[in-house]
C-alpha cells in the first residue's frame, strides 16, 4: 500500500473512531495536524501589494522545498496579510516598497528587510528554530 493510501486509511479509521467515541475532538484534531510536506499559503494580491508576489512565492518555495511539516505564508501586505495567515508557522509579508516583514506565527520577528534579502532571512529564522 502506498504512503498516500496508508495516510488516507488512517484518516478514515480516525473518523470512524471519532464518530463512535466520546473523544471526538481529540481524534479529529490528531489527524488534521499531520503534515508530511510544506504547505504554502498566499493571498490573491491587491493594490496594496508593493512587490512581485508570484515571483516571491516561487523564491520562497524554492528555498524551503527541502523542509517538511511546515505552513509558510507569503502575503502581499501588512494590512490583511497577518490576519489571513493565521495558522501558518512562518510568514513573508510585504511591508512597503521593496520591504518585507518576517513572521514566526503571527508575530513579526524581523521588520523592513530588503526584498532581495528576505528569503534568506526567512530561511535563517526557520533553520534557527529547527536546530533549537
Amino acid at each position: 500500500m502506498t504512503e498516500e493510501l496508508q495516510g488516507f486509511q488512517s484518516l478514515i479509521q480516525g473518523i470512524l473512531i471519532s464518530v463512535t467515541s466520546p473523544h471526538l475532538l481529540f481524534h479529529t484534531s490528531v489527524y488534521r495536524t499531520r503534515i508530511t510536506r510544506t504547505i504554502y499559503l498566499s493571498c490573491p494580491t491587491c493594490g496594496r501589494t508593493k512587490f512581485d508576489l508570484p515571483k516571491s512565492v516561487k523564491k520562497v518555495k524554492e528555498a524551503t522545498k527541502h523542509l517538511k511539516g511546515l505552513k509558510i505564508a507569503v502575503m502581499g501586505c501588512i494590512v490583511n496579510g497577518p490576519g489571513e495567515m493565521v495558522g501558518a508557522d512562518y510568514g513573508y509579508v510585504g511591508a512597503g516598497n521593496g520591504k518585507v516583514h518576517i513572521y514566526r506565527g503571527t508575530v513579526p520577528v524581523l521588520k523592513n528587510i530588503p526584498e532581495k534579502d528576505a528569503v534568506e532571512e526567512l530561511l535563517k529564522v526557520i533553520e534557527k528554530d529547527i536546530t533549537e
